[in-house]
């Protein structure tokens, strides 16, 4: 099936999010053509993709005209608060009421400049590894729709990859920044935890797995913007990141982590995908060598028991969150599934909530070896729209998804930053990506490292 994209010689281009804030500012172009170009994308592509939740383009909320990206247009995931905007979190629980107040995530956002025009399909409550629900449309994969685009940001990833929207917001509490990138060829950088602003989901949650961020097409997008975060929101705890604007020259110690903790096999185009940027980064100077993260099915089976522990929150306490619309029945079989898990599981919850707060430390330790962990952002390429699908029985459907994602809920539980970055194709056309990780507060390290492998090998582009 043929590629589906909206890039055009409109207003937007094939422009990334840098190259559009300084058309504006020289007045090439306006910030009114800009949004009607988004809308002229969207409803050309979202017939075959489903990514927006609001069945329009909105009415725009208008960022600072003094941030960097001021009058780019993008979207924010349905899991997050825009005054005015119905959010629905993925599910149809609950009737959504207009929003009454920006989150401080939204008012994040704003601060760099960007105009929000959207809201961004997810699976229920961001629990499933692909946008995929019980009884309406998945959003799809825009390399090939029959394939997912990923999840949980995966309206987020199907229309940046699109063309309809240069960056979009996205969010990540197992990899959900990092996983639809890798689905869709993007960039997607999970930062540090406590580096933006806190999410309020995050916040609420016993270990705070949640960091913001966004997902682009080019490295410089995802650096413009953690930098204007930055600025807005300093954590005096983590040291800056300032403005990365391209590869350093420093010699890296670069572990290479091929094993995954789940023992789920890589596939072969992955592993070699893996491999030959590996091979690259020898050849720019830095040293790398075989590593392990020493992360094994003690930590998935305490990571299924926290992910269970979400899901019941979410059963149990719905109605205190949402209100009187909200009715559990109406929950998909995944929420349901990890909820009744957790019910059985829940004697446990002292000991792995230790065990799991314990990550941190022995994941600081791994750097005292190497600067950077070099690894599959996932154990194979993106599947079939359905593999993930909640219908799916709930024992086989969490084999699969913690085969898919073995890789990524380390750096969430860790607290640490982590980036999705495109490496090449695979033989069906999809994109396959590459995971680097490194120590908390290092974000700097990691975006030098995009910016030299963009330049030594330049992401496929799905209008080529």
């Amino acid at each position: 099936m043929s590629r589906v994209h909206a890039f055009s010689d409109d207003a937007l281009g094939d422009a990334d999010a840098v190259g559009l804030a300084e058309r504006l500012r020289r007045r090439e172009v306006s910030a009114a053509e800009l949004r009607t170009a988004v809308a002229g994308r969207a409803a050309l592509v979202e017939p075959q993709l489903h990514g927006l939740a609001l069945d329009r383009i909105a009415d725009p909320v208008t960022g600072e005209r003094a941030g960097p990206l001021a009058g780019v247009p993008t979207l924010v995931k349905d899991n997050t608060d825009v005054r005015g905007w119905p959010v629905t979190n993925g599910t149809v629980a609950y009737v959504p009421a207009p929003a009454r107040e920006h989150a401080e995530v939204t008012r994040q956002l704003l601060a760099t400049g960007l105009d929000l025009l959207g809201l961004t399909r997810m699976p229920e409550y961001g629990l499933n590894a692909s946008t995929e629900f019980a009884a309406a449309e998945p959003t799809r994969n825009p390399w090939d729709p029959r394939f997912s685009a990923g999840a949980s940001s995966g309206g987020a990833a199907a229309l940046v990859a699109a063309g309809v929207v240069p960056v979009a917001h996205a969010n990540d509490g197992g990899g959900s920044i990092r996983i639809p990138a890798a689905a869709c060829g993007l960039v997607g950088l999970k930062p540090t935890r406590g580096r933006l602003a806190p999410n309020a989901n995050g916040a609420r949650m016993p270990i705070d797995l949640v960091a913001d961020g966004i997902v682009s097409r080019t490295v410089r997008d995802t650096a413009t913007f953690l930098a204007a975060a930055d600025r807005y929101r300093r954590n005096p705890a983590l040291p800056p990141v300032g403005l990365v604007e391209g590869p350093a020259r420093r010699r890296l110690r670069i572990g290479l982590v091929l094993d995954s903790p789940t023992g789920a096999q890589i596939d072969a185009e992955t592993r070699t995908a893996v491999t030959e940027v590996a091979e690259l980064l020898g050849k720019q100077g830095h040293l790398v060598e075989p590593a392990s993260t020493g992360i094994g099915s003690r930590f998935v089976d305490d990571f299924l028991d926290y992910w269970g522990l979400l899901a019941f929150s979410v059963v149990t306490g719905g109605r205190w969150l949402h209100g009187r619309t909200f009715d559990p029945d109406r929950l998909d079989a995944l929420t349901h599934g990890l909820a009744d898990h957790y019910r059985k599981a829940m004697a446990r919850t002292p000991v792995f909530l230790h065990r799991l707060r314990r990550v941190a430390q022995s994941y600081t330790e791994l750097f005292t070896r190497h600067d950077v962990l070099l690894s599959p952002v996932l154990a194979h390429t993106p599947p079939e729209i359905g593999w993930l699908s909640p219908a799916v029985g709930f024992d086989e459907l969490t084999r699969r998804l913690l085969d898919y994602v073995a890789f990524t809920p380390l750096c969430n539980v860790a607290g640490a930053p982590a980036i999705a970055v495109p490496a090449g194709a695979a033989g069906n056309g999809l994109p396959l990506g590459v995971h680097l990780s490194t120590a908390a507060g290092d974000e700097r390290t990691l975006l030098e490292l995009a910016f030299a492998l963009e330049s030594d090998r330049p992401w496929p582009r799905i209008q080529g």
